[in-house]
């Protein structure tokens, strides 16, 4: 996703991301209240939480819609928040489903000209005006990641996560990959490509687990966070 597509603040991303910037100072201040603000709504997360990622173009009824939702619902009977995007399709099936059983349900929206309002099951919601203030958010808020069919948004949700677990900048928490057939290419090309020619390891790719089935996605979050709990790492 470009910097420059974030609604009425295009205009200081592009700005801040040329070569030359003339009011540095001031648009670092408001970045960094950004990054404040998020800290702050992030602390009002008062359990375990995983950050689920997907199409905000998928409709209610759509099988990615429903595996969200039923997705939601089995981690808030589990114990856990559910962090999304906040916007529509996969968020709003995920968030949704939290609500609907009780737990709590958190919505970090980012600020488009014309893609996602925010929808209307966040118990917790903030709207972001940049990118890289929000995206630190569903990193510093999860114990793991749940990934949906989704467009460029969510590879690059998807690949940030990896590469954080993979450089060590954060712990090594559950990729889950739901939709196995609308993976599966990729994947092949990840084995076949990056594996084969040494740009990634075997462990690397051990960090993905691919399901088809809710019940087992929140089995391996669930499972992985114990394991932490009885290492005292969580």
């Amino acid at each position: 996703m470009s910097p420059a597509t974030n609604g009425g603040n295009g205009e200081l991303d592009r700005r801040l991301l040329r070569r030359r910037e003339e009011a540095l100072a001031s648009d670092v201040s408001l970045i960094a209240s950004e990054f404040l603000a998020g800290f702050q709504a992030v602390a009002k997360i008062d359990r375990p939480a995983v950050s689920i990622f997907g199409s905000a173009r998928v409709r209610e009824g759509s099988p990615a819609y429903e595996s969200a939702r039923e997705t939601g619902a089995l981690l808030a009977a589990a114990g856990f928040a559910v962090v999304t995007g906040g916007g529509p399709g996969v968020m709003e099936g995920a968030n949704r489903g939290a609500r609907e059983a009780g737990g709590l349900s958190i919505g970090f929206n980012i600020a488009l000209p014309h893609e996602q309002s925010l929808n209307p099951y966040c118990d917790v919601s903030m709207t972001f005006k940049h990118f890289y203030a929000r995206k630190t958010m569903f990193v510093k808020a999860a114990e793991g990641f749940i990934i949906f069919p989704g467009g460029f948004g969510t590879l690059d949700e998807l690949f940030e996560s990896l590469t954080l677990i993979q450089t060590g900048k954060i712990g090594s928490f559950p990729v889950v990959l739901c939709d196995g057939d609308y993976w599966s290419r990729m994947l092949g090309w990840i084995r076949s490509e990056m594996l084969e020619n040494g740009l990634i390891a075997a462990h690397d790719l051990a960090l993905l687990h691919v399901t088809d089935s809710p019940a087992e996605a929140v089995d391996c979050i669930v499972s992985h966070y114990d394991a932490r709990l009885g290492e005292g790492s969580a």
